[in-house]
């Protein structure tokens, strides 16, 4: 016998349900109905199934089936994912979706969690876009927060959402079903990448998932930019929404600051008054007006421009005003220094400061208030995003033209360093070897790509300046944070964000290993992204051997031709690697053939449109 009846759910606020009722025994005794759909549940004497409608006035869908949709009207484009047992929900919903022709970002499931948060990264870094990464509960976040302290330490929004294991062992859909369930809980599964995020929630019930998305995407993308975290456990994630509310507007905008004119007048005040100005940037502004509204600023008033261990390009390397990555030749007699985004601006052991100039520090966070320990002097703190800082800035200081009486003299000294250093720097590059350096590929490399729409992607690899780079976005270089493997993913994101521009990944053989180069050449090869990547590969750990001789010059290690805890040797035969998801594949040893290989890979990858792989066997420097 089957009987239909229509009750209120008390802890559903009235919301309308319809039960169907399977007697197997003559008696019924009261009963509250369950809260999920699709189930059935022995009560007292008879069997429930239970199926959740939606009220007249909307459609019904899961938490985690929203996801995608609201993700989509909040401007995301991709979700590169890894998944896992938490997914369920979240795949269905996508199903569901996608049948319905509903409007959902590209979901890309990616081999490794490093590698998606590096897309994400890269795919920000051209498109200005936040994307989102979901990972698998406790362990898919540990593997991703290499990427989310990447992604704090260079200002970069995203959305990161991850599974959380259930906390109920039966009686709820969605509870824990195989004993992973127990052996990934937590206490405190969010303290993985707390620390490099602004801000986190987890989301306890399913009508939320809307405005934690949307109040999540609006503080990434608020001042200063950065990482988020959502965790979304999975009987939440079963549990059924109002469907009409994941295309409905966004809830909050994000908050973008503007410095305060008074500061942006004292700046210009010293600057225009100044005799010997510099600028140090590391970063630089993330639109082309204000690219070039800086560059046409430093040439009006001959300012020199270093950039010391740059992570984005300020300015052009062929600006008659950019002197190099060393600003020691100038720091030392410099009387206004402009630290333009700039985390650690010069080596305070090696680059001696004029004790009486006047430092100002502009940027997003100007004295990086997240890191403990960042004691570099800041006499004028100008807090805004730099779209904003550097046109206000250039228009103040052109109203105080003309300029001084020192720019145009400032102009032509610092325009002859800059060409003698250019020329310095190729000619030391290209000069006869027998084995390749660094500083070679990178000269080459720099020719090969002279006429190329291209982001060179630099972990540890080519070097800025040997390596021509003119125009905004051509150029980026792996966080100060030191998470390795960063270049690789982040130039496929990229890739995917401009299809149209070479993406060139250059990075030593430590970096590629940590990228997980099996995962980023499968997403390559399934996506037909033609990335090109370049490894320069000298087998060992260059970096750690250069800070050790740095410490210790006249040290046991330095002496040694194989320094303790720095070989990678005997080194893998990487053109392997990459051929097995079926890339242009080369090695290359000698000088001389170099440029050809490298021009065969550029034709690869932008003609045929196929990802290309180039392995350099590099010598000492």
């Amino acid at each position: 016998m089957v009987e239909k009846f229509k009750c209120i759910a008390p802890l559903l606020g009235a919301e309308l349900l319809r039960v169907e009722l399977v007697l197997v025994v003559p008696s019924l005794t009261l009963w509250l109905p369950d809260v999920y759909s699709g189930q059935f549940r022995h009560c007292s004497g008879f069997w429930v199934r239970l199926n959740k409608i939606a009220e007249s006035n909307s459609v019904g869908m899961t938490a985690g089936g929203a996801i995608f949709q609201r993700l989509k009207t909040l401007g995301v484009d991709y979700v590169f994912a890894n998944s896992g047992t938490d997914f369920p929900p979240i795949i269905e919903g996508l199903a569901e979706a996608m049948a319905s022709d509903a409007d959902v970002p590209t979901a890309v499931a990616v081999g490794h969690e490093h590698a998606a948060m590096g897309m994400a990264h890269g795919y920000f870094l051209i498109s200005g876009l936040p994307q989102a990464v979901m990972l698998h509960t406790n362990v898919g976040l540990a593997n991703g927060a290499i990427g989310a302290i990447n992604a704090a330490c260079e200002h970069i929004p995203l959305m990161l959402l991850s599974g959380r294991t259930p906390t109920t062992e039966s009686g709820r859909f969605g509870a824990r079903t195989v004993p992973i369930g127990w052996g990934q809980e937590m206490r405190d599964q969010t303290a993985l990448i707390r620390e490099a995020c602004k801000w986190d929630c987890e989301l306890r019930v399913p009508e939320q998932i809307f405005e934690l998305l949307d109040r999540g995407h609006a503080i990434a993308s608020s001042t200063p930019k950065g990482p988020v975290y959502i965790s979304l456990p999975r009987e939440v994630l079963c549990e059924a929404v109002d469907a009409n509310r994941a295309t409905a507007n966004p809830q909050f905008s994000p908050a973008l600051s503007a410095p305060a004119p008074r500061d942006i007048e004292a700046a210009a005040n010293l600057l225009a008054n100044s005799k010997r100005p510099l600028i140090i940037a590391q970063r630089g502004a993330r639109d082309d007006l204000s690219f070039d509204a800086f560059s046409e600023m430093v040439h009006k008033w001959g300012i020199p421009v270093c950039t010391w261990w740059a992570t984005s390009l300020a300015i052009s390397t062929e600006h008659e005003c950019h002197i190099g990555a060393d600003p020691r030749p100038w720091l030392q007699s410099a009387d206004v220094v402009l630290v333009l985004n700039s985390l650690a601006p010069w080596w305070p052991d090696r680059h001696p400061l004029n004790p009486s100039a006047t430092i100002i520090n502009m940027g997003p966070d100007p004295i990086f208030s997240k890191h403990p320990v960042r004691n570099f002097r800041s006499d004028l703190s100008i807090a805004g995003e730099l779209e904003i800082s550097i046109p206000q800035l250039a228009n103040a200081m052109d109203a105080r033209l003309p300029a001084n009486n020192f720019a145009g003299e400032r102009r032509i000294e610092i325009e002859a360093k800059s060409r003698a250093l250019r020329d310095d720097l190729r000619k030391s590059a290209l000069a006869p070897r027998s084995t390749i350096t660094k500083a070679f590929v990178s000269a080459v490399l720099s020719d090969v790509l002279e006429n190329v729409d291209s982001s060179v992607f630099s972990e540890l690899g080519a070097m800025l300046g040997t390596l021509k780079r003119t125009k905004r976005n051509s150029w980026f270089q792996e966080p100060h944070s030191g998470g390795l493997g960063w270049s690789f993913p982040c130039a496929v994101g990229a890739s995917l964000a401009d299809p149209e521009r070479l993406c060139v990944a250059v990075m030593g053989d430590g970096s590629y290993i940590f990228s997980n180069p099996v995962a980023c050449h499968q997403i390559c090869e399934s996506l037909s992204v033609p990335v090109l990547a370049i490894v320069l590969n000298n087998e060992g750990w260059g970096a750690v051997r250069q800070s050790v001789t740095q410490l210790y010059p006249d040290g046991l290690a330095a002496k040694l031709n194989r320094m303790p805890l720095t070989s990678l040797s005997p080194s893998p035969n990487f053109t392997m690697v990459a051929a097995a998801s079926r890339a242009f594949a080369k090695s290359v040893d000698d000088p001389s053939a170099l440029r050809d290989v490298l021009e065969k890979a550029v034709e690869t990858a932008m003609v045929e449109k196929r990802q290309a792989f180039v392995e350099v066997r590099i010598g000492s420097e």
